[in-house]
């Protein structure tokens, strides 16, 4: 690397969003610019040979005094866009490698995002009001899941364990919505949600009375969760966001043990046909499978858990051998064992296998750093 756009370069491939902004924002790209300026000035003009006579030597002077100060402030001001562009797409990357979800989509403080990039981060986003338009990942959490396996991807490759367990845990909670999105025809929004699991007959979110016979297998935040979630569309901004903050995945969580688990089903299971309720039941199946299984429970070994250590990438992959041998003994889940040239090979046909869709992983954060290596450039 000779240059410090070079270093910058290497950065974005790397995904170092983060140190990238802060040199940028120290004049990274000024001072390599002003390395550039040095190597054409005066030395350049003497080694050209190109003297001026004694009696032309003011004026020359004075004429490249005032066309280095416009080429100075014309550099200037092209270093001073790029370096915003870059600063901007940098604050975008780290918002979506953080997946910080609530605000995808949003404009960043850092400058302005290409809308294509914009458009593709809000796909995922969790709508942070009852009536947001449009509706992100409340309807389909299709493309957060193949941003899911992105991120998990580059947190390999950087060797970020801890990221890494922590996005395996997000992928965990909300895998039981992704198989039912199919069948409700969107990602569990509150909105929406009440004509597929409400109506006569549904135990979905009906508070048990005390002293009577418990018949459904739902927890008590599960049931207070479901009932949330019926009339959360009615409520405030606030009361809205805190549902989706300490509630949701329960919901999805009630939905994976209404398909996967229950003992008396309900009209939420028995209103389903009957084709349609045996695959549901096993892509939930499989979903419960991962969600418990040894490389989901690495989290509580890692600081985003329980604990203060940090798995090591052998630990990560020692235990998605296990978790992949136990998935593969479930029809669907012999997908997982396919060799692919994923980190975790067999992920994405797993998240696939579950979906009912091909989930393969986005390009959003490649694509970032593309356009960042050619803001540099």
């Amino acid at each position: 690397m000779e240059t410090a756009r070079d270093v910058l370069a290497a950065l974005a491939r790397r995904y170092a969003f983060g140190d990238l902004e802060a040199l940028v924002a120290e004049g990274a790209l000024a001072a390599d610019g002003s390395a550039a300026r040095v190597a054409d000035g005066p030395a350049a003009r003497a080694a050209d040979g190109s003297a001026a006579r004694p009696a032309d030597r003011p004026a020359a002077r004075a004429a490249d005094g005032s066309a280095a100060r416009v080429a100075d402030g014309r550099s200037a001001r092209v270093a001073d866009g790029r370096a915003a562009r870059v600063a901007a797409l940098c604050a975008f990357g780290q918002r979506v490698l953080d997946l910080d979800a609530e605000d995808f989509g949003m404009p960043e403080e850092a400058g302005e995002v290409p809308r294509d990039l914009l458009d593709r981060a809000r796909a995922s986003r969790m709508p942070q009001a009852p009536r947001e338009r449009p509706r992100g990942a409340l309807a389909s959490l299709r493309p957060a899941y193949r941003l899911l396996l992105e991120v998990i991807a580059i947190r390999w490759h950087r060797r970020d364990m801890a990221a890494l367990v922590s996005a395996v845990h997000i992928a965990g909670e909300y895998l039981p919505m992704l198989a039912w999105e199919p069948v409700l025809g969107h990602a569990g929004d509150p909105a929406l949600i009440a004509a597929a699991v409400g109506g006569e007959g549904s135990r979905f979110g009906v508070p048990v009375e005390p002293g009577s016979t418990r018949v459904c297998d739902h927890t008590r935040p599960e049931r207070a969760a479901c009932e949330r979630t019926l009339r959360v569309a009615k409520e405030p901004p606030p009361g809205w966001r805190a549902y989706l903050d300490r509630h949701h995945s329960q919901v999805a969580s009630a939905l994976g043990d209404c398909a996967a688990r229950c003992r008396t089903p309900c009209t939420v299971m028995t209103r389903l046909d009957v084709l349609v309720r045996a695959d549901l039941g096993d892509r939930c199946r499989l979903a419960a499978d991962f969600t418990d299984g040894a490389l989901v429970k690495l989290r509580h070994a890692a600081p985003v858990g329980h604990g203060f250590g940090v798995p090591s990438p052998e630990e990560v992959q020692a235990a998605w051998a296990r978790a992949r041998k136990s998935l593969s003994r479930h029809p669907l889940g012999k997908a997982v064992l396919a060799d692919d040239d994923y980190p975790l090979p067999g992920l994405p046909a797993l998240f696939s296998a579950v979906a009912a869709a091909d989930i393969a992983p986005d390009t959003l954060l490649h694509d970032v750093t593309k356009r960042i290596t050619s803001a540099l450039a």
